[in-house]
């Protein structure tokens, strides 16, 4: 859409691959990842890298060069399409490396196994009665359908029952009057005076005429095997709602494989959020990273919009430890629905894992070890002992979830650093600069002055760019390069330009030192200070210098990636302004609040209030914050203007900031609807339920609940845009 321009050349070019010389910067780059990784890494921890063919090769020797290759555990060829040519690969890999490979701790998965008809080694049908018919002399497969149908039960009659060197099992063994041998250096897998005469009591030893001796194992008895390093069963992402959206069951695999509930996980490339999203469905911890404020962005919104199944906890539901049949436990969910005492009513621990479903996994060594099994015994009454004794396994894939509850993404923060450098331990630090580092600094501003000449500096609106006529270094402390530009009216204007500091923040005494220089200079127009990140006290220093407008211009952090990356992705969005949030702070009286509170739930109208410079916390006064829209500033014409909240996508308070840290206490969303669908209506379809409307008037609001005055004496306003930009703004109480 056209609307969409300014945000959409860049959204698809923040997730392409660009490298300055190709593949060696690739490496080099998975090398630092790798590295990281393993420092971060448990020692029962592990690391998935999805690659292609085209660098397999490559990434496995960088994995065994960081972990060792003692520590490749195997790779895992996931099929992503159908083939079209016979060049066209269809597959990925996923290269699977333990931190310690002794001390890797995993869970198994299982899968339907084919049907017995596709399986050669069962290749007998069973009576109850005992009588065995070879499927091979069988006519077709009704022949086999009208055995089934009898009763019949598909069989393979050769399972082994001997095992290597020779033990005290070595002797013979006599079934129906025949002496079986285990063979040279060979000794029978159970006791012969003992298991044995289980197996054959219950009905699992074959004699096929020779002189060997079979297990009998049906195929209900385990209808599943262990996942193979073979995934065909998956593709790409079916759903596809963003450019790089990994397979949601690719990512659900490798955590299910190697993590448990409470399990920190980490992506150090975020792309679309797609690890996030399963991790917080799974009930994993999670950390995701990208050098891309779009893909954060992308990330954020996908989590919050993001509705997931309810599982059961195991640590409500301590008595089902004791369970194993499925109509047990489901007879025992049932139940706590009526009862809520059955319930742990402790602080539930996601720790203890969910509720799984558990199937029998009966072997012969089961029913060898089986004392409830005895001669005479009937088919019914054999199977039933069977049942009672046969091993279970846990199917760490299919928890019991309760359909009559939803679940949403929990309190996540989004934090941002500043590009920082680590200092080498034979750096100077007394002070002073070096050639080198005066170079690396001078090739900095360099950059930066170069991608802002061909950039400019832009706002929310793709037609208010500042474009200069001319840019040219200065020799400045504080003022780096002086610029000329032309404003709507065609009158030139002079700009100053401050490149903020490359590793760190901009500072309330770097906008006054700059703007103390460009007023002392010829004479500016403007201010513009160019930094990556800036401290909270900013905006307000910005409005101290009269007639000289100070703007502060937030750097895209890819400036910080080189031209490696700027080569490939353009100059959109490179250096952005952001309105300053247009608040007005209340304060109300407690009755008036709670009544106030009320009707502004049902009507959605701010409660009745009065402007305040000061409030005392020991009248009981309660405070509320309004946002009224942003005051833009408009490059191209030199002048501020209003712009409404349907920019801002949404707003946060932190209702007693210490100054340090800003802690999300309030959180509200805003914008406006297009074409009859809005916030409100994205949220119930995200869900696919109603939504409480009194509920939700709560957080799609532009004025806050009322909250008491700070401890601290100061509140502090966050509001970010539908890029991800953000403004932060403090109000003294």
């Amino acid at each position: 859409k056209v609307e969409d321009l300014t945000r959409q050349p860049e959204q698809i070019r923040a997730f392409r691959d660009c490298w300055r010389i190709g593949v060696h910067s690739y490496l080099a780059y998975i090398r630092d990842i790798l590295t990281s990784a393993r420092e971060l890494l448990t020692e029962t921890g592990s690391i998935f890298v999805q690659i292609s063919d085209e660098n397999v090769h490559l990434v496995r020797n960088v994995l065994d060069e960081v972990f060792g290759s003692e520590n490749f555990l195997v790779t895992i060829v996931v099929k992503k399409k159908g083939a079209t040519t016979e060049r066209d690969p269809v597959n990925d890999y996923l290269l699977w490396v333990a931190k310690e490979k002794g001390q890797i701790r995993t869970s198994r998965l299982f899968v339907d196994r084919p049907t017995p008809d596709d399986d050669t080694k069962f290749n007998t049908l069973i009576s109850p009665a005992g009588d065995h018919v070879r499927v091979k002399s069988l006519g077709d497969a009704s022949d086999v359908d009208d055995y089934l149908k009898k009763g019949y039960r598909w069989a393979r009659v050769n399972w082994p029952l001997v095992s290597q060197d020779p033990s005290p099992r070595s002797q013979d063994f006599v079934l129906n009057g025949k002496r079986f041998k285990c063979g040279a250096s060979r000794h029978w897998t159970y006791d012969p005076e003992s298991q044995m005469h289980t197996l054959k009591a219950a009905n699992r030893l074959f004699d096929g005429g020779g002189d060997s001796l079979g297990g009998i194992v049906y195929w209900e008895d385990w209808p599943y095997v262990v996942r193979s390093n073979m995934w065909e069963d998956l593709h790409g992402e079916q759903e596809m709602v963003y450019i790089v959206q990994t397979n949601r069951r690719i990512v659900e695999r490798c955590l299910l494989m190697t993590t448990d509930p409470g399990d920190l996980v980490l992506d150090p490339t975020c792309g679309s959020g797609t690890t996030a999203f399963v991790a917080e469905q799974w009930g994993r911890r999670w950390i995701t990273i990208d050098t891309s404020r779009v893909a954060l962005a992308l990330a954020r919104t996908r989590l919050m919009a993001a509705k997931y199944p309810y599982y059961y906890l195991a640590n409500d539901y301590p008595q089902m430890a004791q369970m194993n049949t499925v109509e047990e436990i489901k007879a025992c969910l049932r139940q706590s629905v009526k009862s809520v005492s059955s319930v742990d009513q402790s602080f539930p621990d996601i720790r203890k894992g969910f509720v799984y479903k558990r199937v029998p996994h009966v072997t012969l060594k089961s029913i060898a070890n089986n004392p409830d099994i005895k001669e005479g015994m009937t088919r019914s009454q054999i199977d039933a002992a069977i049942a009672r004794h046969a091993e279970t396994e846990t199917l760490y894939d299919q928890p019991y979830e309760d359909n009559k509850r939803i679940r949403v993404s929990g309190p996540f923060t989004v934090e941002s650093l500043s590009p920082h450098r680590i200092v080498a331990a034979d750096e100077d630090l007394d002070g002073t600069v070096s050639e080198q580092e005066g170079r690396k600094q001078q090739d900095f501003a360099t950059m930066i002055l170069d991608n802002l000449r061909v950039a400019g500096v832009q706002n929310t609106r793709k037609a208010e760019r500042l474009k200069f006529d001319s840019l040219d270094p200065h020799a400045g402390r504080w003022i780096h390069a002086l610029g000329i530009y032309h404003e709507a009216d065609g009158k030139p204007r002079r700009a100053a330009i401050s490149i903020g500091p490359e590793h760190g923040t901009v500072s309330k005494d770097w906008i006054k030192d700059a703007a103390k220089e460009a007023v002392q200079g010829v004479g500016f127009d403007l201010l513009i200070v160019c930094g990556f990140a800036f401290e909270a006290g900013v905006s307000e220093e910005t409005k101290r210098y009269g007639s000289l407008v100070v703007l502060p211009c937030r750097m895209n952090p890819d400036l910080s990636m080189g031209e490696a990356l700027l080569k490939k992705t353009g100059a959109g969005n490179l250096f952005m302004v952001f309105g300053e949030p247009d608040v007005e702070i209340k304060r109300i009286k407690p009755q008036i609040a709670q009544m106030d509170t009320d009707r502004n739930s049902r009507r959605g109208q701010s409660p009745s209030a009065k402007s305040v410079s000061s409030v005392d916390q020991s009248s009981g006064e309660k405070i509320v914050v309004e946002l009224k829209g942003l005051d833009v500033y408009d490059p191209t014409t030199g002048e501020i203007r209003e712009s409404s909240t349907d920019d801002i996508a949404c707003w946060f308070i932190d209702t007693d900031y210490n100054g340090e840290s800003f802690f999300v206490r309030h959180a509200y969303f805003t914008g406006a609807a297009k074409d009859g669908d809005g916030p409100y209506d994205k949220l119930k379809r995200a869900l696919r339920a109603e939504i409480d409307e009194s509920a939700w008037s709560s957080l799609y609001s532009t004025t806050s609940r009322p909250f008491a005055a700070p401890a601290s004496g100061k509140i502090a306003v966050k509001v970010i845009n539908h890029y991800g930009d953000e403004v932060l703004k403090v109000f003294e109480i």
